[in-house]
């Protein structure tokens, strides 16, 4: 069968798509001058130097955890911020969360290249043997992951309430001029009433294809079943 050739495209369609070229365009400079307003924001308050928990990748239940890791040495050079996306997985949540695991999953492809200009790592309350199982499952081998299931940093930072329940959020910190860690930006799925699940679209691809369709995103919400 013979593909319509684009140049029989009907004088209906063409027009819409030039409006919608055209509100594209203007969503793209939007979103440029909402990043470059992001990165005016001051320095948010000096943190604590909370305190992690890592291990190796073989970490059984059972063993004594390898490591423990300050927040601030989790920057590994001048220069250079440090991303933390918050893992909803552990206390109240026995499961781990679909969704998040879909963004690590993406995360896990493009590690590499993040490292050549930030830090990053995915910060969980699950104990750290639980977690790395999860991970090795996930084939999770490109991510520093850290337990914090001992500490306040998830309640602190507002992705964990006082009941244990675990919220997805994504956090950036920097240093200042005397080496202190401060907290730069946060955000959440949730950023309105009416907004409940796409405050961090921008680090998920799978909503920008699914969008480019006929029928959006909709209901849809990832599985642990694949």
């Amino acid at each position: 069968m013979r593909m319509t050739n684009l140049s029989d495209e009907p004088e209906e369609y063409v027009r819409a798509r030039e409006e919608l070229r055209q509100a594209e365009i203007e969503l793209m400079r939007h979103r440029e001058r909402v990043a470059e307003q992001r990165r005016r924001l001051p320095l948010g308050p000096v943190l604590d130097d909370y305190v992690f928990e890592e291990g190796p990748a073989d970490l059984q239940d059972g063993d004594t955890p390898a490591t423990t890791v300050r927040l601030s040495e989790l920057f590994t050079g001048p220069g250079r911020d440090l991303v933390v996306y918050h893992f909803m997985f552990g206390k109240r949540q026995t499961t781990a969360c679909p969704m998040c695991t879909m963004w690590i999953d993406g995360i896990n492809g493009v590690a590499r290249h993040i490292a050549q200009n930030v830090d990053f790592a995915i910060v969980a309350a699950a104990d750290l043997p639980t977690l790395r199982a999860y991970a090795r499952k996930r084939q999770w081998t490109n991510l520093r992951l850290l337990s914090a299931g001992s500490g306040t940093f998830k309640y602190d930072l507002g992705s964990e309430d006082a009941e244990g329940n675990q919220d997805s959020t994504v956090s950036v910190f920097t240093r200042d001029g005397e080496g202190a860690v401060r907290h730069f930006y946060s955000a959440h799925p949730r950023m309105a009433d009416d907004i409940d699940q796409r405050g961090i679209d921008l680090m998920s691809p799978v909503w920008h294809v699914l969008d480019l369709t006929t029928r959006g995103r909709g209901e849809w919400f990832a599985g642990l079943d694949y």
